[in-house]
């Protein structure tokens, strides 16, 4: 009676390993041990402790510790770039667009638990892009793309008489995008966040005059 119980028991269990993880979350958590520490700094045991996967199942789920991190830096453009697709859409003036940009910005640079973390892509990619022509490339195309959203955004907001016809779009989108750079490495360096949301109100003023 007891072995059919068990048999009965066993054809009820699913066959293999159940998926005891979300790739989604365990992708940020990894994401969160490389911003703590860096590419380099961050091991296979780090990457399993942060994500509570062992070594087999994360090379199963994303590849090896380079894929794991590329995957996390790509993860995070896509993340960025839907948050600032959504504060800079239409329907507001530009200088509040602006604010309400660098400030969802600094939202992320301080999510960390304790030290400001800033920056995914310019606190950890930015060394690696050196001799990683992978991690290089999703930067460079990161950082364009960024630009292009400001300068789109500019571009609108002088269409619709916010600025003078002759402005140069393309140096006031590097402006924004530099003021938001600037931001993320001071917020890493430990400066406090009212300090950086002044300095976001000074490259607004500049851009907007």
């Amino acid at each position: 009676m007891q072995d059919r119980t068990k048999n009965t028991d066993a054809t009820k269990r699913p066959r293999g390993r159940p998926r005891a993880y979300e790739p989604e979350t365990a992708l940020r958590h990894a994401a969160d041990a490389f911003w703590r520490s860096g590419y380099a700094g961050t091991s296979l045991d780090d990457l399993s402790a942060a994500t509570g996967m062992n070594r087999p199942s994360l090379r199963a789920a994303f590849g090896d510790k380079h894929d794991i991190y590329v995957k996390a830096l790509s993860d995070y453009w896509d993340r960025k770039f839907a948050l600032m697709g959504e504060v800079l859409a239409p329907g507001r003036p530009l200088a509040e667009t602006l604010l309400q940009a660098y400030d969802a910005a600094l939202g992320i640079y301080f999510s960390g638990e304790g030290q400001p973390r800033g920056c995914f892509v310019v606190g950890t990619a930015v060394t690696e892009a050196l001799e990683d022509p992978v991690v290089r490339e999703i930067v460079s195309d990161g950082f364009i793309g960024l630009d292009a959203r400001f300068r789109d955004r500019i571009e609108l907001a002088r269409a619709e008489g916010e600025l003078s016809a002759d402005v140069d779009s393309d140096a006031l989108a590097l402006l924004a995008s530099a003021t938001m750079h600037t931001i993320a490495i001071r917020a890493r360096a430990g400066r406090p966040r009212e300090e950086l949301q002044a300095l976001a109100r000074k490259a607004v003023a500049a851009i907007c005059r």
